[in-house]
């Protein structure tokens, strides 16, 4: 009898530590959401992507067009734990202007940020990915999904590292 009453024990206490692990799995890699609330807001009316808003298509050049100098960065070797960024550079090659309304990390680990005003035809600017590396090992690779009134309307970019576990003494 006693038997059974430690087997019920045991088994609660594997039952509930799992639930907590799926839980903690689960919230781990939920996208981070931060507004700030002293950002200029950009009107909806710019976004606005003539191809697929109507059929009909805009005139050649006279859609914003977002040119990356480089869609992916390799941090390299990296030690667990560290945060790491980096700063994409784009530049507007289009004959309008180009608007960001968001961008989002294919994690939570994975943090954007990006211009909140229109970049000017000819102008550059830069979207910075926060990488945290807490918890990861090996070789880990992320991505920033960009939503634009670019023409298509997503741009992806994407970051890479081998994170390394420090050895236990």
């Amino acid at each position: 009898m006693n038997f059974t009453i430690e087997k019920n024990k045991e088994m609660k206490t594997v039952i509930i530590g799992f639930a907590l692990l799926s839980v903690l799995f689960v919230s781990s890699c939920a996208p981070e959401k931060k507004k700030d609330e002293n950002a200029p807001q950009i009107s909806t009316d710019v976004i606005n992507v003539p191809a697929t808003a109507s059929d009909v298509v805009a005139p050649a050049g006279s859609a914003p067009v977002m040119t990356f100098s480089e869609e992916k960065h390799d941090f390299g070797k990296i030690t667990q734990g560290e945060k790491v960024t980096y700063s994409f550079v784009f530049k507007n090659n289009g004959g309008s202007d180009l608007v960001i309304s968001s961008a989002q990390g294919s994690c939570g680990c994975t943090v954007p940020s990006y211009p909140q005003t229109p970049i000017k035809p000819g102008e550059s600017g830069k979207v910075d990915v926060m990488f945290n590396s807490e918890g990861k090992a090996g070789l880990t690779q992320k991505t920033v999904t960009l939503v634009t009134n670019c023409n298509p309307s997503t741009k992806m970019i994407a970051i890479s590292a081998t994170v390394i576990v420090p050895e236990e003494e």
